[in-house]
């Protein structure tokens, strides 16, 4: 069902400071920054040869992010995401397994403009995994 990973996201308090090390540090191709609004979040993307970074920066008090942050306050790794081909023929086959899906299980338009979903971590070995179609 899974495909190619997709990216690892990063949870940040200062995404031009992560911006910077990576840029700086690493000598990573970093993206602008892009307000998701609809998300509460952020986005920069660190392109890298076979996959991508994604740093998360919390956009407003009621971000998930924010959240995450308060309970780890140097940031972490937040998600990782995986792409599907079908991503409704995916959530269905993982619904009849017994995954959950969060919210309310239809796709939202995702930060590449694409349609994902997010499975409870409780399912996934305490991960919290995105699916993205592909």
């Amino acid at each position: 069902m899974i495909g190619r990973l997709n990216h690892v996201a990063i949870a940040v308090r200062d995404i031009a400071a992560a911006s910077a090390l990576y840029r700086d540090t690493l000598g990573a191709d970093v993206s602008a920054a892009v307000p998701q609004a609809e998300h509460g979040v952020t986005t920069v993307f660190v392109t890298l040869p076979n996959t991508k970074i994604e740093f998360l920066e919390p956009l407003g008090e009621n971000s998930p992010i924010a959240k995450f942050l308060e309970r780890n306050p140097d940031g972490g790794i937040h998600h990782i995401c995986y792409e599907v081909d079908d991503i409704l023929t995916a959530r269905d086959q993982l619904k009849a397994t017994g995954a959950r899906v969060l919210g309310s299980g239809d796709p939202k338009i995702g930060a590449h403009g694409k349609p994902v979903l997010f499975l409870h971590p409780k399912d996934f070995n305490g991960t919290l995994v995105e699916l993205e179609q592909a």
